[in-house]
């Protein structure tokens, strides 16, 4: 339970990260990136088993 909510949150966080605003547009892949690699990191923790 704790995992799928983990993961639904840094699946919003990840949509929001990506630099589509003018504002956020000089970002870069930063943000995304770092929230892209959290995600991926909880999605492996969470299939084999450790989470």
């Amino acid at each position: 339970m704790l995992s799928t909510v983990l993961i639904v949150v840094l699946l919003l966080l990840l949509i929001g990260a990506l630099p589509t605003w003018p504002y956020s547009s000089q970002w870069g892949y930063g943000p995304g990136g770092i929230v892209g690699a959290l995600l991926a990191i909880v999605l492996v923790m969470a299939l084999i088993g450790r989470l």
